[in-house]
Order: C-alpha cells, then structure tokens, then sequence
C-alpha cells in the first residue's frame, strides 16, 4: 500500500524472515560462529538460545548456507509431542525409507543407525537442527541424548542444534536433564540489538527495498529501539505500522509521534508505560542539568567577585601628659587600702578597696 508512496520497491519490513534482508549483527555474527564450530568439531549438542524475537531462526537459516560441502543437516520446526512422532520427524527429515518399520519405537532407532553408519562411511557429516526446543520435554530430550551415544572409534556419528528461548537454559539445568547439559560442547545467548545496531537494522532494510531518501528520522528511530527494547521482530512489526500511518497522514519523514501510535496498536499498555518511563526520565535529565547550570552559575559569581579586605583596628594611642620637673620635691602618700574580708561564694560580691590620697606639699 505505501510501497510506492514511499519510493520503494517492496515492504521492508516483513515478519516473515526474508534472506535478502538478513541484517548480522556484530552479535548473530558471534552466534553463527559458533554454530558454525560445533558442526565442524567433534560435538555432541550445540547450544543457541534468546529472547523472543531475537533473530535465532534468521541465524540457523544462515547456517544453512555456510555448511560445509560434506554436511548434511535436517531441520526439525514442528513441537513433537511423543518420542515415536520425534523419531519419525527426524527419519523423514533424512530421507529414511520407514517401510515395514511400523509404528515401532525400536524400529525408527534401528533405521536411524543403520543411516548414520553409512553417511560416515561416506564420508558425510550429518547434524540435526531443531527449533523451537524448549518445547521439548525431558523424555524428548533424552532420546536425543541417546542417538548422541552412536558412534564409531574416532568421533560421533550425530550432532544435534538446539535453538531455543531463555527457558530452556532451566530446562537443561534441572536434575532430569544432568547428562544432556554436560554433552553441550558449545553454547551461546543471543541478546538484543543496543541503539547502534537497532539503527543499522532500519537503515539496512529500507536500503534493500530501495530507499533513496531519509523516511524514518533519528528520533523515530530512536523511539523504535526504546518501544521494541533492540527485538528484531518488534522492530519490524513497529516500523510496518509506523510507515502506514505516514502513509495515512500524507508525510514523508516517520516521526516520534506516529511512532507512539503505531506502539501503541501494537504493544497495547506496554507502549505507554514505555512511554511515561520514557517521560519521567527525560524530566529527571532536565531537573539535574538545570541544577548542574544553577551550581556552575553560583560558583562563577562566588570566585569572579572582589574578596573585601579585612582592616585591623587601629592600635590605641599612649596619651601623653606633660611632666614638670620641680627640683628638690618631696612627696609624701598617705594611702589606706582596705582590703575586704573573705566571704562565701553565696554571699554578695566584694567592695572595691578604697584608696586614700593625701595632698602633697611641696617645700620650696
């Protein structure tokens, strides 16, 4: 609908993972490495897990294409429910005729060895990829492990891939699942694209589809990464709608707001709480840069202004009274002084002494 409108040759955005927009991260590149090795090597499980939506199928898609001439790999997508529907799921992944085999447990095992056996002894390399695996339950599990067990005097003859969300780390973890948790030989968390990458991921998909011009600007990208928290699949699912309500609008340039709307459709309350988180923090930045100006500011006027000087006062003056020098006098003190007795403390304070001063005659 707004392929044209826009200039581009088709949606960019699609939730179906289409090759041609593969975007690998710095992270999914670190992801098929190591898928990647554990084929190569002499393993038994490998190990890739993630969010939701964090692009695990995108990477074993991609695997696909990297394998070695000599290795075959089955994909295995559907939920078994029982281990005879797993067995049978991974013999016609393989090609392996079941006929005359029954609906037998032992019979699948037994077919399942014989092709093994004969792969290695062609030379091939056979790997088992299966999705979706923390649906699977314990018993599942350990059937896996078994098939694991065959092998020759050099190396395994199976190597299974399990892709799974966050929870089947637990899974692995509990006591039920010791074995198979201590046979992963590689393993590896695939987690969200950061801001950059998120970036990169739009970018790189409106250039496939044929973008000549700027269409989502860097705050609406910015409001992608913050409602989609780096997932690819939200991020595709967010751009979509976002596209269609410029569309709507008849503008050319994807802004925060219409970003918000298309959250919004999508998300439900998670987008406003995204969006009031996003608020209040934006208020706290400003309250603390407005403080940070107010400190700057009073430190400047404290440091810029004249320090006033401090004046001592001045030291008293000695009076100076004129003497007269008289020859041959006699002077003559009669003083009393009347020191007062000693009273208590409780008592009223002193009298001063009294000082009694004479006259004096002066003979010529």
């Amino acid at each position: 609908m707004y392929t044209n409108y826009f200039g581009l040759k088709e949606k960019p955005f699609s939730l179906t993972p289409d090759p041609q927009f593969l975007y690998m991260s710095e992270l999914h590149r670190e992801a098929l490495a190591h898928l990647l090795y554990g084929v190569g090597s002499d393993g038994c499980f490998i190990l890739l897990t993630g969010d939701m939506g964090t692009g695990k199928t995108s990477v074993a898609r991609c695997l696909l294409t990297r394998l070695p001439e000599n290795t075959d790999v089955a994909l295995i997508d559907t939920p078994c429910l029982t281990v005879l529907e797993l067995l049978e799921s991974i013999c016609n992944s393989f090609c392996i005729d079941l006929s005359g085999a029954g609906k037998n447990r032992d019979a699948y095992v037994e077919r399942i060895e014989t092709f093994l056996l004969d792969a290695h002894d062609r030379g091939r390399n056979i790997a088992l990829l299966v999705d979706e695996a923390q649906n699977l339950s314990l018993d599942l599990l350990e059937q896996l492990r078994l098939l694991i067990n065959q092998e020759n005097n050099q190396e395994k003859l199976l190597k299974i891939i399990l892709l799974g969300q966050t929870e089947l780390t637990q899974i692995l973890s509990q006591e039920g699942a010791t074995e198979i948790n201590q046979r992963i030989t590689s393993r590896y968390h695939l987690r969200p694209l950061d801001r950059e990458s998120s970036f990169s991921y739009i970018e790189h998909h409106l250039a496939i589809a044929g973008a000549r011009e700027e269409i989502f600007s860097q705050s609406a990208m910015s409001r992608v990464f913050e409602l989609s928290s780096g997932i690819p699949r939200l991020i595709n699912v967010l751009c979509d709608r976002a596209l269609l309500g410029t569309y709507k609008e008849k503008k050319y340039l994807v802004s925060p707001g219409i970003v918000d709307i298309a959250g919004a459709s999508v998300l439900g309350s998670k987008s406003e709480e995204n969006g009031a988180v996003s608020r209040q923090s934006l208020w706290k930045k400003l309250l603390v840069l407005i403080a940070l100006i107010g400190i700057t500011v009073a430190c400047v006027f404290y440091f810029l202004q004249p320090q006033s000087s401090v004046v001592a006062p001045p030291k008293p003056h000695a009076l100076k009274v004129p003497v007269e020098i008289v020859e041959e006098a006699t002077v003559e003190i009669d003083s009393e002084i009347v020191v007062p007795e000693v009273r208590n403390e409780e008592e009223e304070s002193p009298r001063p002494a009294t000082i009694r001063i004479i006259p004096l005659e002066i003979n010529e």
